[in-house]
């Protein structure tokens, strides 16, 4: 049997990326998806793509309007929201210095309140069983240079997720958080190319960067009721970047 077979899902973000990874590993696994994104084109191509276990919908994570709408979408099509996997986050590079105020809040209201926003929006729909997936990052484990924003928001996820699993363990919902290393998408291309893949895969223990389908794979699994008893928790998939500290290299 399918590990996913009956479920409903939401994932942010899924137009590219690790959320499309996620959103075909989803409907592999028998679960129906609400494709959920900004970048319209792209997200009802993957629908399109997916067939009938698919739909997609509009949604700005940060505007809290919009997500009750989603939530009704996805209840409509395929019933109650089982497993929201926050995914949508952008990245701000800069210097703390040169970190504009406005920079700083979009990554914030994006990346952390969007997770916030999410997580209170599905509560209406989700039954007992059911699992909440915030994507953080290894940056919600420890800081790196350039990214005070990010790092900011990614924190943050990890403490929220903390907050909501001990709120919702008693109606039977599982919280956790993924924390990814470097992985090959088009947001971690835009620092630096192919170049900054081969620079950030040296320097990690498996000597590569991750594929979003090793992500999709970890999502998976939180999503299934094989991790019923996983809540509150961090998973880390980093290629090993959080196993050593600065004076091994």
């Amino acid at each position: 049997m399918a590990r996913l077979q009956g479920k409903t899902a939401i994932i942010t973000g899924a137009a590219g990326g690790q959320g499309a990874a996620a959103a075909r590993r989803f409907v592999a696994e028998g679960a129906s998806v609400l494709l959920a994104d900004v970048a319209d084109e792209p997200g009802k191509a993957l629908a399109d793509e997916l067939g009938e276990s698919a739909r997609f919908e509009h949604l700005d994570v940060s505007e809290q309007d919009e997500w009750p709408v989603a939530v009704r979408a996805a209840e409509s099509a395929f019933g109650p929201v089982d497993v929201l996997l926050n995914n949508a986050g952008v990245l701000h590079f800069a210097e703390l210095g040169e970190t504009a105020l406005a920079d700083y809040e979009r990554v914030v209201r994006i990346n952390q309140i969007g997770t916030f926003l999410g997580m209170r929006a599905v509560l209406s729909s989700m039954p007992a069983g059911g699992s909440i997936i915030n994507v953080s990052s290894v940056e919600g484990l420890g800081g790196m240079p350039f990214t005070i924003a990010y790092t900011a928001s990614k924190f943050a996820i990890r403490g929220m997720t903390k907050v909501a699993a001990m709120e919702l363990g008693e109606r039977g919902i599982r919280v956790n958080s993924v924390h990814p290393g470097m992985i090959d998408t088009d947001m971690v291309r835009s620092l630096g190319g192919p170049e900054m893949n081969d620079h950030v895969g040296a320097r990690v223990a498996l000597k590569r960067v991750g594929q979003p389908d090793e992500i999709a794979q970890l999502a998976v699994f939180l999503a299934s009721d094989e991790s019923s008893y996983s809540t509150g928790a961090e998973f880390v998939a980093d290629g090993g970047a959080t196993a050593t500290h600065s004076l091994s290299r």
